[in-house]
């Protein structure tokens, strides 16, 4: 007789959207499932910005200990959130198709002052990746933290004199939160796997691994390991202002990348194009050019500078 798996989420609307769709697939595929809610420290703390938190995997360390200690057999994660270097003892067991990578701007009365020469606005977001591209973008505008759920962010665009917000259109898009007055950020780079839905059980647990496996998404697997490996190599994380994103076209890989000041005022970009059979090195590849470039050494420098 098959166990029942324990799925451990976070209790947000999204993260239980999340956790669903797994207990589905694994329903699917004969395995009975049961969802356990367990609250994150970045659930918890929802005032300070996550760059000043200063901690990897702020909403997935809870979860990490929960599935060590037994209490739940695998845990659902937005895979942007998850930390490059899994904690000892846990492994990835699949990845769901991705959604969709954007990055959106709810926007409040108008938009106008997207296309206006030296307009001043207020934007709010609580992602320094955001804030530096978006600075970069509009060096005029004022940037103000904007932390919670994402129903709780939508809330706050609402009762605050901000001009717009920023969200990742896929989790608004999957819990049918988009609202008519966003746009598509087609300029902004997304964070290395964004859109993406990453499980992740005990290295010891072959049959939560094996139920999972059987619905993971190669491409979407493979493109996000590319983005992962990209942040990796310089040494970034969900604090970062690193951004990356990989796609599987015509049996090749175009990977785009970027890396910004916290300030925006500096940028450097780079595109590279590999064989799918290439494939396997090209993130930690572009990583590896790119910390030879004399500009992109000096924007590392520059945040590195101000974290310490």
């Amino acid at each position: 007789m098959k166990p029942i798996l324990k799925i451990g989420t976070r209790e947000s609307e999204l993260a239980v959207w999340q956790a669903t769709q797994v207990q589905n697939l694994l329903n699917e595929n004969g395995f009975s499932s049961q969802l356990v809610y367990i609250k994150s420290e970045g659930d918890i703390d929802t005032v300070t910005p996550l760059y000043e938190l200063g901690v990897q995997g702020i909403f997935t360390k809870t979860l990490d200990a929960a599935l060590l200690n037994n209490k739940i057999d695998i845990a659902v994660h937005s895979m942007k959130d998850v930390p490059t270097q899994l904690a000892l003892g846990i492994q990835q067991a699949a990845v769901l198709k991705r959604g969709s990578y954007k990055d959106i701007l709810v926007y409040k009365n108008d938009k106008d002052f997207l296309t206006e020469n030296n307009s001043k606005a207020t934007i709010a977001t609580s992602s320094i990746r955001r804030k530096a591209q978006w600075l970069n973008m509009y060096p005029n505008h004022v940037i103000e933290n904007l932390r919670g759920n994402v129903n709780t962010r939508l809330k706050k665009v609402d009762n605050h004199e901000w001009n717009g917000a920023i969200f990742a259109a896929a989790g608004l898009e999957r819990i049918n939160l988009r609202p008519q007055n966003s746009i598509d950020l087609d300029w902004m780079l997304p964070a290395p796997a964004q859109g993406a839905i990453m499980i992740v059980c005990r290295e010891n647990d072959s049959v939560s691994f094996l139920a999972c496996k059987t619905f993971n998404d190669d491409d979407t697997a493979l493109c996000t390991k590319i983005e992962r490996d990209f942040l990796r190599t310089l040494l970034g994380g969900c604090s970062t202002p690193i951004s990356a994103l990989a796609e599987l076209k015509n049996d090749k890989i175009i990977f785009k990348g970027n890396i910004c000041s916290p300030d925006g005022k500096q940028k450097f970009d780079m595109e590279k194009e590999f064989l799918l059979s290439d494939a396997d090195k090209l993130g930690e590849t572009a990583a590896k050019e790119l910390l030879q470039n004399i500009q992109a050494k000096n924007i590392i420098h520059t945040i590195r500078n101000e974290k310490n």
